[in-house]
């Protein structure tokens, strides 16, 4: 079916797209995380929970905004022509009133429900992801997604000034690691959505690089992952439990990068995509169960 032919969605169904639950739900997932790992026992459930829903509302906001700045890229993307922007269901004023909105009332109960310094470290990733990696460096550079990945690596940040209205130097350990990670998975997905980015004239790697130079920095980004998700161990903010965790997973991230180096194919790829998100919860799973196995 075309997109042309394509039924229209009910109206909540196209907003609820905007926001792009399934990322936005990673994202929060991770900032809680950061949330439980901030407390030496279980955190006072207030925080963690005004924390989650005002960071959900602002990751919802930036993904509206990003939505609404893309959407002539989106119009000539398979993967996305269907969103509600790039078909013109949803008018400009819509997406900008729908994000105002979320965005306004996660920044309200940020500040006044969790503390300030959450609500403007969100704030600042908001601006980073929606304004500089969206505006400035996506149309820039196929460097993009490695310099704009910070903005995508705040959520344990976020989640741990949630609890400790700090952010010392583990939760910034936690943002390294989720820094590292989202080239090598994003690349997997440019790799078998080639064509669909060259259509979008974004300068991705594959696309201004080619596929082996874009396979050959997956390999290398994962040899790095690998040796940065060890650090938690080494800095003594974990124990065994999560070491073996992330040696098996980290292991298993690098065998895939090493089979799509030597042989690829766009099956592969996507099965790198779909195993680096599974590899990223499971991972972060592990750091906050090692976290209360070492308070038993």
């Amino acid at each position: 079916m075309t997109t042309a032919t394509a039924p229209t969605q009910p109206l909540l169904r196209q907003y609820l797209v905007l926001t792009k639950p399934r990322v936005t739900q990673l994202a929060v997932f991770c900032a809680v995380i950061g949330m439980f790992l901030a407390s030496p026992g279980l955190p006072d459930w207030r925080p963690v929970i005004a924390g989650t829903i005002g960071i959900w509302l602002m990751a919802a906001a930036a993904f509206a905004v990003n939505c609404l700045i893309e959407q002539e890229i989106d119009a000539r993307m398979l993967r996305t022509a269907r969103r509600a922007t790039a078909r013109g269901t949803i008018s400009n004023m819509q997406v900008i009133l729908l994000s105002g909105v979320l965005g306004g009332l996660g920044m309200v109960v940020l500040y006044n429900l969790v503390n300030p310094l959450t609500m403007w470290l969100t704030f600042a990733t908001f601006v980073g992801y929606a304004i500089i990696y969206t505006m400035v460096l996506k149309p820039l550079t196929p460097q993009n997604i490695v310099i704009g990945g910070l903005s995508g690596a705040m959520p344990p940040a976020l989640g741990w000034a949630a609890v400790a209205n700090s952010v010392p130097a583990e939760a910034w350990l936690l943002v390294l690691i989720i820094f590292i990670w989202t080239p090598p998975h994003f690349w997997a997905l440019a790799l078998y959505r080639n064509t669909d980015y060259a259509k979008s004239g974004l300068p991705m790697l594959p696309v201004t690089h080619g596929k082996q130079f874009t396979r050959l920095h997956i390999l290398l980004y994962s040899f790095v992952l690998f040796a940065a998700t060890l650090l938690p161990y080494v800095v003594r903010m974990s124990g065994l439990f999560y070491l073996v965790s992330a040696v098996v997973l980290s292991g298993l991230f690098v065998m895939y990068a090493w089979r799509l180096y030597k042989a690829y194919s766009d099956e592969l790829s996507r099965k790198l995509f779909r195993f680096s998100i599974l590899y990223l919860s499971l991972l972060f799973a592990a750091l906050l169960l090692d976290h209360w196995i070492r308070l038993l």
